[in-house]
């Protein structure tokens, strides 16, 4: 079983983790708590049953793999192989194209039929991070840890501020080559927990 395969299958004991370089994927419901607090509960798991099998089904289709669900977000990864980085960071941008086209198709629908909608934002970076699983003895936790992974966090809370829905660290904009014609500068900005502030792009659907 390749290394990826074997993580992402859990076979990893606790405290045993691996380096892979991999494209993150960093997905999150905006204003999400103000929908949880005015709609029932069956409604709002039923919104994020139809956002989250949005998101994944564009996932698949690029080779993008779910690492797991956190409440309204979601984290994917596109593990860095034999496709080279500039092709991976690029089947990654297309994959949130997709997800963000379907997701407006989805939400549509939703509207026109009285339901709560679910917009998603979107941050996408690249860098070497630690696989494995992580906790207590009784209790593991299968994740990634590395600063790539607070990075991509980061960048997704400014999509508000900034007016994007999909905001691409200046890491993977280079790594894509070709792929970031689609890519808007917005300058450098601020990243909570991050020491230099860091160029931030915009994706174009």
């Amino acid at each position: 079983m390749a290394k990826k395969e074997r993580l992402l299958a859990g076979a990893v004991a606790r405290g045993s983790v691996e380096s892979m370089h991999v494209v993150l994927w960093y997905a999150d419901i905006r204003g999400f708590t103000a929908t949880a607090d005015a709609a029932p509960g069956f409604v709002v798991v039923e919104m994020l049953d139809e956002v989250f099998e949005t998101l994944t089904a564009a996932l698949r289709s690029h080779g993008g793999q779910v690492l797991k669900f956190m409440g309204d977000g979601m984290l994917a990864t596109f593990a860095v192989e034999a496709t080279g980085r500039a092709e991976t960071c690029r089947r990654a941008l297309e994959a949130a194209s997709e997800a963000m086209r379907a997701l407006d198709v989805l939400n549509a629908a939703r509207a026109t039929a009285g339901k709560p909608v679910g917009a998603v934002d979107l941050a996408l970076h690249i860098g070497e991070v630690l696989y494995g699983n992580v906790g207590a003895i009784d209790r593991l936790d299968f994740t990634v840890i590395g600063p790539a992974v607070n990075e991509v966090a980061r960048i997704e809370a400014l999509c508000d501020t900034l007016g994007c829905n999909v905001l691409v660290s200046a890491d993977l904009a280079a790594a894509a080559e070709d792929g970031n014609l689609r890519l808007k500068p917005l300058g450098r900005h601020a990243l909570r927990g991050v020491s230099d502030a860091k160029e931030i792009f915009a994706l174009e659907i």
